[in-house]
């Protein structure tokens, strides 16, 4: 593979204004020395998708596609997600690979060019990883440990420190068309393609400007639709907290039994009561909560909703054009 290959680059943008003229110039500059490299040829592109941005995202992107054809854009009907507008720019994608990055520039696209090389090396994946978290905060850095420990423990194959920088061969782009999941979590889907993979480690940047788009409440969202899709064992667990109830059950009953018969601190009826009553109930929430989670899961899918709808687009090209 010694010829240069056609390359896009997807960037999933979402109220991105602040940044996004920063990061046209960076990925122009990095395509510009690729071409000039000889690695990729000049049919490569960056393509943005707006994912229902509610600032002058959509509009600087439709300025940068009239100043220059490197750059294409494509608008989402609404906000769908992180995770759809990424899939959404992997499917328009054209050519023999394609690098996802994040518009907010954290990612350090430096390291394309070794991915582009581990690509020629023969690889259909290479995972941009983090090599640490020195400019995530203690929390940031403490629940992205519990999260990546507990995936891998539920048995969800998961990259550590790697989010969804990354660069997926055409054979690879085609694989992931098969997964149909309306819950998505691709940094869970990827890996599961099982074609020839590698990592490239990279020190990730404090954010350009504006603000994060993954707080508590959608890292908890996403973190919840990725256990869900990808592990049954919080429902073996249910089984598993059912036998440990009986147990306990069991050994409170005995517990009764000595207090009520051998000794003279009884108090009748309260203790045989309340203590199974408040165990059970709680075993009961719980059990609930988490079937409740899987049925939402299986409701989602058996309506196979589109997993995005695309508006408008601007100078993007398919593969058969």
């Amino acid at each position: 593979m010694n010829d240069a290959i056609q390359l896009s680059i997807v960037v999933p943008c979402y109220n991105e204004e602040a940044v996004i003229q920063e990061c046209a110039r960076e990925l122009r500059n990095c395509v510009a020395q690729l071409m000039q490299a000889g690695s990729i040829t000049k049919q490569s592109r960056v393509i943005f998708v707006n994912d229902g941005s509610s600032d002058r995202t959509w509009k600087l992107l439709e300025e940068l596609c009239e100043k220059d054809r490197l750059f294409s854009a494509i608008a989402l009907s609404r906000n769908f997600g992180h995770q759809s507008a990424l899939l959404a720019g992997l499917h328009a994608a054209s050519g023999d690979a394609v690098v996802s990055v994040d518009a907010d520039l954290q990612d350090d696209i430096g390291i394309i060019e070794e991915m582009v090389e581990r690509f020629r090396g023969g690889y259909d994946i290479v995972y941009g990883v983090r090599k640490e978290r020195k400019v995530d905060s203690v929390y940031k850095r403490f629940t992205a440990l519990i999260f990546y420990r507990l995936m891998n423990l539920l048995g969800a194959p998961t990259v550590y420190n790697h989010a969804d920088f990354r660069l997926m061969s055409r054979r690879a782009l085609d694989a992931l068309r098969d997964f149909r999941e309306v819950n998505l979590f691709l940094r869970g889907i990827v890996p599961l393609i099982g074609f020839p993979s590698t990592t490239v480690l990279y020190d990730r940047r404090e954010r350009v400007a504006g603000e994060t788009k993954y707080p508590f409440r959608r890292m908890l969202k996403l973190s919840i639709s990725a256990i869900t899709s990808f592990s049954n064992v919080p429902l073996r667990m249910i089984t598993l907290a059912a036998l440990s109830g009986f147990v306990i059950q069991a050994a409170v009953a005995v517990w009764v039994f000595w207090v009520r018969f051998f000794t003279d601190r009884a108090v009748p009826g309260w203790t045989s009561i309340l203590l199974p009553m408040l165990f059970i109930g709680c075993l009961n929430l719980l059990a609930i909560g988490i079937l409740g989670e899987y049925v939402a899961r299986v409701f989602d899918e058996v309506k196979a909703r589109p997993r995005y709808l695309v508006a408008e687009t601007r100078n993007l090209f398919t593969s058969d054009e």
